[in-house]
């Protein structure tokens, strides 16, 4: 007992912070788009059980985390150009000092944020005394559940991004 209260808090830290700063740039991102709201309102609770979960050093959580925020970064590095039009926002705001459009200079931050999520998930779940091997199936449900959930809500409230996923199974889909 005495060992684990000297262990250091820091993933938890990590993906609280990340996981915080995300719900932000989905609540902020939600208020200049509207109709997007309820979409990020679910998007979010992932991020809430990560942090839950994760803070009481559950496998849950770190499975969700890496799943949510994996699936978050991936698809804005191959999927779409979120973060690639953010990149060019803060290189063009750098160059010229002026900032067209803010709504997609958040991509950054928000990528930066998940990573942080994914980088604390997987330290944290590393440092766990009780994994199996039965944990990697338990990963894969928990990625197929969350990817799953993101999609229904994704089908419910904004189903013109429905065509991202033929694309994260191969980028040069149409």
């Amino acid at each position: 007992m005495k060992s684990s209260s000297r262990e250091s808090n820091s993933p938890q830290w990590l993906i609280l912070v990340g996981a915080c700063f995300f719900i932000m740039a989905l609540a902020l991102s939600a208020y200049w788009e509207a109709d997007i709201r309820w979409l990020h309102f679910f998007q979010a609770w992932m991020y809430m059980a990560t942090i839950v979960l994760s803070l009481r050093r559950r496998r849950w959580g770190y499975f969700i985390g890496i799943s949510a925020a994996g699936l978050w970064d991936y698809t804005n590095i191959f999927a779409t150009t979120f973060l690639y039009n953010g990149l060019q926002r803060l290189s063009e705001w750098v160059h010229t000092g002026h900032l067209q459009r803010p709504d997609l200079l958040i991509a950054i931050p928000a990528w930066l944020s998940n990573f942080a999520v994914i980088v604390g998930c997987v330290w944290g779940y590393l440092r766990l005394r009780d994994k199996s091997g039965s944990d990697a199936g338990r990963f894969v449900v928990t990625f197929a559940l969350t990817t799953g959930f993101f999609a229904l809500a994704m089908y419910i409230f904004q189903p013109r991004y429905l065509g991202i996923f033929p694309r994260l199974l191969h980028p040069r889909l149409p």
